[in-house]
C-alpha cells in the first residue's frame, strides 16, 4: 500500500504513525509491518514526536550535513545535503504487529523526515504475517 505525506518546509517532520496502523489488513494478528521511502532526499525513523526533540533533530541534521557548503552534487541540482541527510536517517524501518496492531514503545512513533520540501512525498507499507 502507498501512503501519501504532503511537507511544508524544506525539512519537515510527519508522524505517520496512523495512516501506517490503518494500513495494517484486517486479520493480521501478528507479523512485521515495514515502512519504505521511495526517495533519496527523505527518510522515516522510529522516535518520540516531541517538538523540542523535532527542533534537536533538525539542528543535528544542519550540524552534520550543513547547505552550501560546495558538495560536488549540488552542481546538478543544489540539493547533497537533502541526500547525505536521507543516508543518515535511513529509507525504512519495521515494526512487529502483535494483535493486530503496530507494537511501538509508549513514546514511539513513525516519522517521516523530509530533507528538501516541501513536497508530496509517497511510503509504501507493506506487512507480511505469520
Amino acid at each position: 500500500m502507498s501512503l501519501q505525506v504532503e511537507t511544508t518546509e524544506r525539512t519537515d517532520v510527519v508522524d505517520v504513525t496512523g495512516e501506517v496502523a490503518a494500513a495494517i489488513p484486517d486479520g493480521v494478528d501478528r507479523g512485521v509491518c515495514t515502512v519504505f521511502v521511495p526517495h533519496t532526499t527523505a527518510g522515516v525513523v522510529v522516535n518520540e514526536n516531541e517538538s523540542r526533540l523535532l527542533s534537536d533533530l533538525d539542528g543535528w541534521l544542519d550540524a552534520l550535513a550543513p547547505r552550501g557548503e560546495g558538495y560536488a552534487h549540488d552542481e546538478l541540482d543544489d540539493n547533497a545535503a537533502a541526500h547525505l541527510r536521507a543516508m543518515l536517517l535511513g529509507e525504512s524501518v519495521s515494526v512487529p504487529v502483535v494483535d493486530g496492531s503496530l507494537d511501538l514503545g509508549t513514546w514511539q512513533s513513525i516519522l517521516f523526515v523530509e530533507c528538501d520540501g516541501p513536497r508530496t512525498r509517497s511510503l509504501d507499507v507493506a506487512v507480511a504475517s505469520r
